[in-house]
């Protein structure tokens, strides 16, 4: 278990995100968490505000398959993967690996990426795949994780030990003091179990997680308090 920057080339916002209780209300949060057109293409305070293909997630692609020695004899598993950006780009380089994603929202398997879309399998849930023991090399769940409870969150955890042969990378959701938690909450639509970092450890070890970690925070995603 390790904690790992394997996103320091994904761009960061150039300008702060300034947030307030008034900026995504319930109204939003409920609208998000179908997780459908609205959150993935409609308004930025629903979700996404556009979810398209930029190329953005090729030198995180890059770094995978260097930092875990990927190839085309072993697997990938991506849970909760979207339309399959990533994907598409593990596959335009490694050909003949096997390369799977899951996704909870039919809206973004319809709206996938074509190269990826065959690759893509719809899942009521991160909890209890239908997946063998030790089936993949590597699991990558960005952005997972931390939307559950924590209950589910240790059954995410588990399963992610279970389908997998030890390697994987995830990201929590963590803060330092009370502004980083209300920043997080007040940006976050779905984010559900925020923890300080030594919380998060106490959790990976309680469920043996063997793989790499990341946190993710209001700093990292420059979020300021609305004036």
């Amino acid at each position: 278990m390790r904690e790992f920057n394997l996103l320091g080339e994904y761009p960061r916002p150039e300008k702060p995100r300034y947030v307030g209780s008034d900026l995504r209300t319930i109204n939003h949060r409920i609208v998000a968490t179908y997780r459908d057109k609205d959150f993935f293409d409609g308004n930025r305070n629903y979700g996404y505000g556009g979810f398209k293909y930029d190329g953005r997630w090729k030198s995180v692609a890059e770094k995978i398959c260097n930092e875990y020695k990927l190839n085309n004899s072993l697997s990938f598993l991506q849970i909760g993967c979207e339309k399959g950006f990533l994907l598409k780009d593990l596959k335009d380089k490694y050909k003949k690996m096997r390369i799977d994603g899951i996704e909870t929202s039919n809206y973004a398997i319809t709206n996938s990426i074509p190269d990826a879309k065959e690759n893509i399998k719809y899942c009521n849930n991160y909890t209890d795949l239908e997946y063998g023991d030790s089936e993949f090399d590597f699991i990558f769940a960005l952005g997972v994780v931390y939307t559950h409870n924590l209950t589910n969150a240790i059954k995410c955890l588990r399963e992610i030990q279970r389908v997998g042969k030890g390697k994987s990378f995830i990201t929590l959701a963590s803060y330092e003091n009370r502004d980083d938690y209300w920043l997080f909450k007040q940006w976050s639509l779905l984010g559900t179990t925020i923890l300080r970092k030594d919380e998060w450890r106490k959790v990976l070890s309680h469920v043996n997680y063997s793989g790499d970690y990341s946190f993710t925070n209001a700093e990292l995603l420059g979020l300021r308090a609305k004036i």
